[in-house]
């Protein structure tokens, strides 16, 4: 999106970044010798660790399956939706090779700009219900990628607060617009069901909104539990320093937010869903796959990680028994 101002500055921190030189073997990539430079787009909604993460595991991926002469065209949205609108456009509009889209909005933006040129997605939670995809097994025909959701990581976490806590109520806080989070709200309710707890939720348009929202569930939610929600976690610092002042602890729906001074989660790690989309991407580009035949993929690893550090910042005392359910980090 190089023709705003809004993304100029971001645009040029990331855009045009090479990989190696590439080799002289003849081997075809999309039909064209390996040599020949390989453009891929890549559209991201916002910067935060979890999504940067994910892309650092993209390009490793690439890079180790022997794409060498790549260059990534980066751009971030910002978290507004009529920039990704834009940069999908403009990503189509350069006749880049693939398209890498990091988040269920920049994905739905991509897909919406382009029938034809492969995109491969990450970091989306519900890509059914985004309506990327027909199905796990049955992607579109331009389109695939990991998703950022394990099916027992939310019911994981529910049972935890339930069985190893004192709560009662549980706080949300989300972004409405991100179909993302709406599908994983649904899923937490769900849970829930088989439970005593209730859900307590606040709405928030923008990452300004987070601090003022967290601070309202003061007095209203015995714990905070932040999902994947890409506003939110943007803005994670904000709910962390409530739930410290108010000794309410704070559960998160990944790893790196535990990094960052969550008290627990289940969790995987962005960079390998992020490194499998890659794989995934190599395989397209060589010309060995089809988007449509590589099915849509779920995070291969599950752990529950607890932040000692943060348990005692917000008066959680750790029980012996964790020991064998959990890996610490501070």
């Amino acid at each position: 999106m190089r023709k705003w101002k809004s993304l100029l500055g971001v645009s040029l921190a990331g855009v045009l970044l090479l990989g190696g030189c590439g080799t002289k073997d003849g081997k075809e990539v999309n039909g064209e010798a390996k040599d020949k430079e390989i453009k891929i787009g890549v559209t991201q909604i916002v910067e935060h660790p979890s999504l940067d993460a994910a892309y650092k595991g993209f390009k490793k991926a690439i890079s180790a399956n022997g794409l060498k002469n790549v260059k990534y065209d980066v751009q971030l949205a910002q978290g507004d939706p009529n920039n990704s609108q834009t940069i999908a456009k403009n990503l189509v509009g350069d006749n880049v090779d693939l398209i890498f889209a990091n988040s269920t909005p920049s994905a739905q933006h991509a897909l919406n700009a382009t029938k034809d040129i492969p995109i491969v997605f990450t970091s989306v939670t519900d890509p059914v219900g985004a309506k990327l995809v027909k199905s796990f097994d049955q992607p579109g025909d331009n389109i695939t990628g990991t998703t950022d959701t394990h099916p027992d990581a939310i019911p994981k976490t529910i049972e935890f607060i339930d069985k190893e806590t004192d709560a009662k109520t549980v706080g949300l806080i989300y972004n409405k617009g991100e179909q993302n989070s709406v599908a994983q709200v649904d899923l937490v309710k769900d849970a829930m069901k088989k439970s005593d707890l209730k859900p307590v939720e606040v709405s928030v348009s923008t990452s300004a909104d987070v601090k003022q929202a967290a601070e309202s569930l003061v007095g209203r939610a015995d714990v905070f539990y932040i999902i994947t929600d890409n506003t939110v976690v943007s803005a994670l610092e904000s709910v962390i320093s409530v739930a410290e002042d108010k000794d309410i602890p704070m559960f998160a729906g990944e790893l790196d937010s535990v990094k960052r001074g969550a008290f627990a989660a289940y969790g995987f790690d962005y960079y390998d869903i992020g490194y499998e989309a890659g794989e995934m991407a190599a395989k397209i580009l060589k010309g060995d796959k089809k988007p449509s035949e590589l099915k849509v993929q779920y995070p291969q690893k599950l752990k529950l990680v607890i932040n000692k550090k943060a348990a005692e910042a917000m008066g959680v005392k750790l029980k012996p028994e964790w020991k064998s359910m959990a890996e610490y980090t501070e």
